[in-house]
């Protein structure tokens, strides 16, 4: 429990202008990982490449202090839940609480 306490202590917490400052650099990270899956060959390698493309994506994101929810999904804590973003999109435009997840984004205003 104590670890679970500390995890929650130690994580990042944004207001909505520090994740649109962000978002760039998260954006960026995200359309070279994107552009690199697709741009891989069929081969017998293929699903081995894209696996370690992704997961190095999902380290650069984590480093910023970004949660990863998904395959180029990605929230930024609020502290009572979460901005929302998802490639392509072209902006931080939806938000979720803690328990609603993806299917309850709500559009900002």
């Amino acid at each position: 429990m104590a670890r679970r306490s500390a995890a929650l202590n130690d994580r990042k917490i944004f207001t909505y202008e520090e994740a649109a400052a962000l978002l760039p650099q998260a954006q960026r990270i995200t359309s070279d990982a994107v552009a690199e899956v697709e741009s891989l060959p069929e081969s017998e390698s293929a699903v081995a490449d894209s696996e370690r493309i992704i997961t190095d994506w999902a380290g650069a994101i984590i480093e910023l202090g970004i949660e990863v929810k998904g395959l180029w999904l990605i929230d930024f804590d609020n502290g009572s839940g979460y901005y929302c973003w998802q490639h392509p999109e072209p902006s931080l435009q939806h938000f979720h609480g803690y328990e609603e997840g993806f299917g309850g984004r709500v559009k900002l205003q």
